[in-house]
């Protein structure tokens, strides 16, 4: 019995009324034999007409870019940028909205991750339901914050610097990211031929006039001699075991905080938003207020921006345990907070060291986990330490609504939810959820 071939729908048009927005950058239509459909570039009722970029007769749903506008939204602008459209750049999915509308659409997506995942209303997760901007990202219409301290160039077959294509490998060659931050701009990456690298990334510090580039060599390539347009320290990323090295210059950035300056080393993590680090630290110590003496845990800690700030806080009697998986970003912690004698920073994965502490009670809680969340089994050891508070910062909507049901099954409800557009022009959005245990 021979296997029916499956038909691939990629290419297929049709007219639809886009629905609400959803969780990834895109918005639901239906065609009308009622198949699903994820459409970039659309908005809300609007009605397009969509081209199918993945998919075949047997797919639950198909992806599409809506390649025609036949009734656009008030919210509609005209991209700013040459590179954004079907088929181009997948750096951003807003460009073409108002860029309040982007962050109204965002809180949508919040709404319904918190509804459907935590089964919470924005009322009892105590939000307005807004989402804020960063402070002086809010332009005249077509000016576009430059806001990305971070751009990781992938490189083509000719040795050209370019962004990836929408769930795809191939590059979009630019001469310029509009939402680069100058520092990453003044390098001129676009400009250079980088035959043989694979990828460049490109680091401007806000906290300082640091400049970097990683360079990843495709296997064997030899590096070239870097001459950018502003100086620069140069490392590199070793093709046999992925760490990263030195060539010249500092092996880290320094950036600022709370008025402390912060070491990050060898790429490590710090938010890409020049204003995001310092927003995130207020809105962690204005929902834990954290009291002279008290314990606190900073897990997934980096570099120590929350450790540094709770220490600061809970003064000499205190005790921060910070706990992170990077071993340069816990050497970068512990000499960021090396003036702090009662923090402990430990390497290893969160879900296996806390365990081991034998710590059974603490104060405060904060929590930045990746993308895919806590998870039910740290969620509910933490709910086990009787914090009278925990801040949870999330980069992920949906990862945040599941943990925030896990900590319910716990005893633990939100005092209060805040979001913030810290990716001006991308679907990302970053939250600060409070949480305290029931009384």
């Amino acid at each position: 019995m021979q296997n029916t071939p499956v038909s691939s729908l990629v290419g297929e048009e049709y007219e639809v009324e886009v629905g609400p927005v959803a969780h990834g950058g895109h918005c639901i239509a239906r065609t009308e034999a009622g198949r699903v459909l994820f459409v970039r570039h659309a908005l809300p009722g609007e009605r397009v007409v969509a081209r199918v970029t993945e998919g075949e007769e047997t797919s639950r749903f198909l992806r599409a870019d809506a390649v025609t506008i036949l009734d656009p939204s008030k919210d509609r602008v005209e991209a700013p940028c040459p590179f954004a459209g079907p088929g181009k750049c997948g750096g951003c999915d807003w460009q073409h909205a108002k860029p309040g509308a982007q962050r109204r659409l965002k809180g949508e997506v919040i709404a319904e991750q918190l509804l459907r995942l935590a089964g919470l209303t924005p009322e009892e997760a105590g939000w307005d339901g807004t989402v804020m901007p960063a402070e002086g990202d809010k332009l005249p219409q077509g000016e576009v914050p430059q806001w990305r301290t971070r751009v990781q160039f992938a490189i083509d077959a000719d040795g050209h610097a370019g962004l990836r294509k929408h769930r795809s490998h191939e590059v979009e060659v630019v001469d310029h990211c509009m939402i680069a931050a100058p520092g990453v701009s003044e390098l001129g990456i676009e400009k250079r031929d980088w035959e043989n690298m694979a990828s460049v990334e490109a680091i401007a510090a806000s906290g300082s006039g640091d400049r970097q580039v990683i360079l990843t060599p495709k296997p064997g390539g030899r590096l070239p001699l870097v001459e950018l347009d502003k100086p620069v320290s140069v490392l590199r990323v070793d093709e046999k075991d992925g760490g990263v090295h030195r060539v010249h210059g500092r092996a880290f950035v320094r950036e600022r905080a709370d008025d402390r300056t912060y070491r990050v080393g060898n790429g490590g993590f710090w938010q890409v938003h020049p204003k995001a680090a310092q927003t995130l630290m207020l809105a962690v110590m204005q929902g834990l207020t954290p009291r002279k003496g008290e314990t606190a845990l900073d897990l997934y800690c980096g570099v120590g921006l929350f450790a540094g700030a709770i220490a600061d806080r809970v003064g000499d009697q205190g005790a921060v345990l910070g706990i992170e998986s990077g071993k340069r970003a816990v050497e970068d912690a512990r000499h960021n907070l090396a003036a702090f004698p009662r923090v402990r920073i430990e390497q290893g994965k969160v879900e296996s060291v806390l365990p081991r502490t034998g710590i059974t009670e603490v104060d405060l809680i904060v929590l930045d986990p990746p993308r895919a969340g806590a998870g039910k089994q740290t969620v509910h050891h933490l709910a086990g330490l009787g914090a009278r508070r925990i801040a949870y910062v999330a980069c992920d909507p949906a990862a945040l609504a599941r943990d925030l049901a896990y900590f319910a099954e716990r005893g633990y409800k939100v005092r209060t939810l805040r979001a913030f557009d810290l990716f001006p022009m991308t679907h990302h959005v970053e939250c600060v959820a409070i949480l305290e245990p029931v009384k």
